[in-house]
């Protein structure tokens, strides 16, 4: 048996590095249906050969008939179903790091990203991108998701597409493809031998019994997000409303909405936080039903839902300082960038610039290369520039020193000679060194972009004025290499300290 298999063995069964749960935790997690332990395990009866959620309203099993799994993947590879009461395609994500081991987290990136969804790509070919062995990869799966990348992969297509066929009025064929099977045979033979029933069976049930608040809508495709509490959803979203790019996104209220660019086409996407609900309610207008599945991953990082916050709130709480600001913003999230060039490329117009001169400067490049939208939704008209966009544009007049043109040509020419440059790499020092490698990008375009755009939970631009002001004494700022100092004991989330004192600091004004 796998030792990520949490068996009812005692206290002795052996434990992922990763996330050290013992089955009598998972146990009691399970009896009271414990909420902060939704997506970080899933249990699995062997007298019914189903696995469910921790918060399953089902009748909980003798603990004898329990077996624990770190992920859905692990379950379904030993031969367990998922439920069709507590849908394990509906839980919170597990956190998109795992801990400090960037490897696997890099892994999940792009898995996430559809690196396993052609039929012509191979484990192989996603250990060359993360540059490891594919025996190494298929070992550091096995440690610490249970489960091997294909498997994991497969149990991501075949979770969404059940997620679709209750959620939305698709066609079949539709869900086939959104959820990145080859053909509609191959998912319909999938789905028969993992809920030993057709697609058609379960469209056919939820049509009888269909959820009050159906979110099926005439101006596009809606699914749910969801995350895991607290969240502070408006914080999020007036965060992305001072920074919103005229033409380009509009935030109203607890709705944000945007254009985008994905597989050669443009779009409109609509985030709303649903007041009472633990998700997001995510409209995607866009001509490639394959591309969904990167749209809302693209959302998830955007809004960082799969944080595992009461893990990172815990840690940083050690820290008296600290532990207030945790207390006092519970639910904070540090917001993502939606396309890794368009970050970098907002972080470089926001050198040494205010917020409003900033997003100006933003609209004009996007009135200069940026593509228009067919479908035009709330004054939404044009899309953020790509990189070949911005390398054939003429910059001239876009109203900045010269150094900073060269330094968006720059970015440009680096972000089409690598398509893993805002990838997770083995350390924050290794992300923030080749950041730095590209001319105009300092220390601390470096760390913000790690921070936004990759997703690097320590990166920490130590230099910020806003950083040096909110833990400032008597009116005297540490210097940075004092902050770094006393940030040590913030590591690894060293980026949601960054957030929670940008919060506390009144003219937080970063880009």
């Amino acid at each position: 048996m796998s030792e990520n298999r949490y068996r009812n063995t005692g206290p002795d069964v052996r434990m992922p590095a990763m996330d050290p749960l013992d089955p009598h935790t998972c146990y009691r997690a399970l009896q009271t249906r414990d909420a902060r332990f939704d997506g970080r395990f899933f249990v699995a009866v062997s007298t019914t050969g189903i696995y469910c959620r921790p918060i399953c309203p089902a009748r909980t099993a003798r603990f004898d008939n329990c077996s624990f799994f770190p992920s859905a993947a692990a379950a379904q590879s030993y031969g367990f179903r998922p439920c069709l009461r507590c849908r394990p395609e509906t839980a919170p994500g597990r956190g998109a790091w795992l801990g400090t081991f960037n490897t696997v987290a890099r892994a999940l990136r792009l898995i996430e990203d559809g690196a396993l969804d052609d039929d012509a790509a191979t484990v192989d070919a996603l250990a060359a991108r993360l540059g490891v062995g594919e025996r190494h990869l298929r070992r550091l799966f096995q440690l610490h998701l249970g489960a091997s990348p294909v498997a994991v992969a497969q149990t991501r297509r075949v979770l969404f597409a059940k997620q679709l066929l209750q959620d939305t009025s698709l066609p079949m064929a539709d869900v086939a493809m959104a959820a990145g099977f080859g053909s509609v045979r191959r998912f319909n033979e999938v789905f028969q031998s993992l809920y030993q029933q057709a697609p058609s069976q379960l469209r056919t049930a939820r049509l009888r019994a269909r959820e009050p608040d159906g979110i099926e809508h005439l101006r596009g495709l809606s699914v749910q997000v969801p995350y895991r509490e607290p969240y502070d959803a408006s914080a999020l979203m007036r965060f992305l409303a001072t920074r919103a790019i005229d033409g380009v996104e509009h935030v109203a209220g607890e709705t944000y909405q945007r254009t985008l660019w994905q597989d050669g086409a443009a779009g409109v996407v609509s985030v709303q936080a649903v007041s009472g609900k633990a998700w997001l309610k995510v409209t995607v207008q866009h001509p490639s039903i394959r591309a969904l599945p990167a749209i809302l991953a693209r959302v998830r990082r955007v809004f960082d839902v799969d944080a595992d916050i009461e893990r990172i709130h815990a840690h940083l709480s050690q820290d008296p300082f600290m532990a207030g600001l945790v207390q006092a913003r519970p639910g904070l999230r540090a917001p993502g960038g939606w396309d890794g060039f368009e970050l970098a490329v907002r972080a470089v117009l926001g050198q040494q610039v205010t917020v409003v001169a900033a997003r100006r400067l933003a609209a004009r490049l996007v009135q200069m290369c940026g593509a228009h939208v067919a479908v035009q939704v709330g004054g939404l008209s044009q899309c953020f520039p790509t990189a070949e966009q911005v390398l054939a544009a003429d910059l001239s007049s876009l109203g900045m020193p010269g150094a900073r043109k060269n330094a968006l040509k720059a970015l440009a020419q680096a972000s089409l000679a690598d398509r893993d440059l805002f990838c997770v790499s083995d350390s924050i020092d290794d992300t923030v060194k080749r950041l730095c490698a590209i001319p105009g990008i300092g220390e601390w375009t470096a760390h913000y972009i790690a921070l936004r755009a990759v997703r690097e939970t320590d990166a920490f631009p130590a230099s910020d004025v806003g950083l040096l002001r909110s833990v400032a004494e008597n009116g005297e700022r540490p210097t940075p290499a004092q902050l770094l100092s006393r940030a040590e004991a913030w590591r690894p989330w060293r980026a949601y300290a960054a957030q929670h004192l940008w919060a506390a600091d009144p003219d937080f004004t970063d880009t």
